[in-house]
């Protein structure tokens, strides 16, 4: 076995399989990454940063946080400035994103803090915990508070403002499908008495086809996919729930006729432990994330049922440059006493790191619908090279 594994998990999910004698891989990962007393996010180690398994963009430099937050105030002004402008986060992590944002908009954008309330939708108490320390002078001053996420998705607090999410969607449980010679089938999960196996079988539900005919593209035969349609479920409960307002999600992934091109026969699941990645989900349960790519085409058309008009989709990088990333960089240096401190060096590198080609820039892409509103154009949307230098 390489790495530790989560004895009670394993359990859990050796009894569903005995008891069923195979599960769809949907229900394996749902288990793995969510079980309630033993899944990998409902666990109290550390799970994002440097003594966790992964990064996300706020655990990289602040600066992120503070160009979402001048994202949000355009938005709060297109809306017409209403009070309150509700900023719901959706899978907030330790709650660094919320942190730099309102303490970004405290002391930049005052106007827009006296009527911003932020919202955190989290099931992982261990992360509920970590946020509630780092957020107490917010809670105290009644800026921040907190919604089950069940409870949002039914819709019973419809809210204007943005439903925000940074690498949320990439972690829904997924169906993986094989594309036969004929036919469409489904990974299940079974078990030899020894180690985890898989196996195929006809699919467990026909979303599934629906899935591939209406949110996706057609497979080649022998080519392996995932389908996530939780993600589907999951933009119609957000966009049920937002009156006005925006849907703002930041993930990694690809439109459909990329995401399934027949060049990636073999998916896009990966699992992070200790900052490494493998694509074998059945070691070190409880211990590793596992997540798969977006399919963005999904998301745009599945929202359109609901209402959402798409306002654009570009990489993290362009979205960020042209929300003033450039123009940070360029006025640290100029104001920078040090520019050759270690601790300057540090920070510049950090900031630069949302630009290298293959990194965090490029691999993620901010994807923005609206609803209740007429075309808009966003600042995150402009040419990033082609623009004046007017940020708050």
């Amino acid at each position: 076995m390489a790495g530790p594994e989560n004895k009670e998990l394993v359990k859990v999910i050796l009894d569903r399989i005995r008891h069923r004698g195979k599960i769809p891989f949907v229900e394996f990962m749902d288990l793995v990454l969510y079980h309630p007393q033993h899944g990998y996010y409902h666990s109290p180690r550390q799970k994002i940063g440097p003594e966790g398994d992964y990064y996300t963009s706020p655990n990289v430099h602040p600066i992120f946080g503070h160009l979402i937050a001048r994202q949000l105030r355009q938005m709060w002004e297109l809306l017409d400035r209403p009070s309150p402008f509700i900023v719901t986060e959706m899978g907030a992590g330790k709650g660094l994103l919320c942190s730099d944002i309102l303490k970004y908009c405290q002391s930049h954008l005052p106007d827009f803090f006296k009527n911003l309330l932020y919202r955190l939708a989290e099931q992982s108490p261990s992360f509920v915990k970590e946020q509630k320390n780092l957020l107490a002078k917010f809670l105290t001053a009644g800026k921040v508070t907190w919604i089950p996420p069940h409870v949002l998705l039914r819709g019973e607090k419809p809210f204007t403002g943005c439903l925000l999410s940074n690498e949320l969607v990439d972690s829904f449980p997924v169906h993986i499908v094989y594309q036969g010679q004929e036919d469409l089938q489904e990974i299940f999960v079974t078990h030899d008495g020894k180690t985890f196996q898989e196996t195929m079988g006809s699919p467990s539900t026909p979303l599934l086809q629906e899935y591939f005919r209406s949110y996706a593209c057609p497979l080649e035969e022998g080519q392996r996919a995932e389908a996530n349609l939780k993600a589907l479920e999951w933009i119609e409960g957000v966009s049920q729930t937002l009156q006005r307002g925006f849907i703002m999600t930041i993930d990694y992934g690809y439109e459909a006729e990329e995401l399934y091109h027949p060049a990636r026969r073999q998916g896009t699941l990966l699992c992070y432990f200790r900052h490494t990645t493998s694509t074998n989900p059945y070691e070190r349960l409880g211990y590793q994330d596992i997540t798969t790519h977006v399919n963005f085409s999904a998301l745009r058309r599945r929202g359109e049922i609901f209402g959402l008009r798409p306002v654009g989709c570009t990489e993290q990088y362009k979205f960020l440059a042209a929300l003033g990333l450039l123009d940070n960089l360029k006025k640290g240096e100029k104001s920078s006493l040090h520019p050759s401190s270690p601790e300057f060096l540090k920070n510049k590198l950090a900031m630069k790191s949302f630009l290298v080609p293959g990194g965090m820039g490029t691999l993620f892409k901010v994807f923005v619908q609206s609803k209740g509103l007429e075309e808009v154009n966003l600042l995150g949307f402009r040419d990033p090279f082609m623009r004046p230098n007017n940020n708050p």
